[in-house]
This record gives C-alpha cells, structure tokens and sequence, in this order.
C-alpha cells in the first residue's frame, strides 16, 4: 500500500488536470500511479517529467535498445521494483529476457556504468568511466550522467512512496517480486 495515494481522476484541480492531458498528449503515454501520485504537487510532477526529454536525448545518443537496458539498470541497482518492472515490460515486449541479455562489450559497459552509478551513489571508479567514456562525447557523458540522475530520483520517489505497481505492468515482475503483491 503507497504512502500517498495516488490522486483519483475525478478529483483533479484544473491545472493538474490540464498538465495530466497535456503530458499524455505531448508524450503519448498514461497517467501512472506514480504520476498521479506526483500530481500532488504540479511543480514535482512538472520536474519529474522532464525524465522524457533526457530520456529522448539518451535515445539518440545510446540507441533505443541500449538507452531502454542502461534505464533497467539503473532501476534495478537502485532496488526500485516499479521502474524495474516498467523496462522490464519493455525488454520483454522487445522479445528478449532481462535474465539473459547478449551484450556487446560497449553495452554491457554502459550497462555497468548505470548500475554502478545507482549502486555506489555516483562515487565509481575510474576504470568504469573511462570503459564508457571512451566512446562518447563530453556532451553525451554529461547527458547519460544526468539521466542517470534522474533514473535515480525517480527511482527513489516511487521507492519512498513505495508506489503500486501499476496493473499493466503485474505480468512482467520479477518472480521474487510477485510474491510480495
């Protein structure tokens, strides 16, 4: 059960409930339990949702393949079972499994450089940098640095909050997780 509920969608004031249709428009995505939960407080909801332009910009810069697995990453070091769980759906719905990847060594170094951030709070060793740095510009460190930041926070809020796992999203948890909701 989440700390803070969710708002209902019958109970939204008329800025949140223009941001909520905007957002869903602009992003052609949903109102997520994490989202309505945010929408307690416009301004979070409209920070927290500046997730989906980095996130594009990760795109163009890892692929969408590769920006989907370093989100997961990051997700699931920060032991957050609703981000988790969401590019879970996503990997799964590409037809692989997150359990059994195959990674070029460029990828798999990506995807040890998200989970290494989450894991030690940014404080990573060198070598880690430097094995993902090598082939990315100064500019697209700092963008896959700052969505990884973000990844984190939103990872935290919901963690906080301890924020249900949306129902369209049950199938695709983790074994160890399923028992628990």
């Amino acid at each position: 059960m989440p700390r803070i509920n969710p708002l209902p969608g019958s109970n939204l004031n008329a800025p949140v409930e223009k941001a909520f249709e905007q957002h869903v428009l602009k992003f052609d995505t949903r109102i997520t339990n994490m989202k309505a939960t945010l929408g307690h407080s416009l301004l979070a909801f409209e920070v927290y949702m500046h997730w989906y332009p980095l996130y594009k910009s990760v795109e163009k810069i890892l692929g969408r393949r590769l920006a989907y697995l370093y989100a997961y990453s990051i997700s699931h070091a920060s032991n957050c079972p609703l981000c988790t769980t969401f590019f879970r759906k996503i990997i799964i719905d590409a037809g692989e499994r997150p359990e059994r990847l195959e990674l070029s060594e460029q990828e798999h170094n990506v995807i040890d450089f998200g989970a290494a951030i989450a894991e030690h709070k940014g404080n990573i060793a060198n070598h880690v940098y430097r094995l993902v740095a090598q082939y990315y510009s100064d500019e697209e460190m700092v963008v896959l640095i700052a969505f990884a930041g973000q990844m984190i926070a939103t990872n935290i809020f919901n963690n906080v909050i301890e924020t249900d796992i949306d129902d369209y999203l049950k199938e695709y948890t983790p074994v160890f997780l399923k028992a628990c909701l």
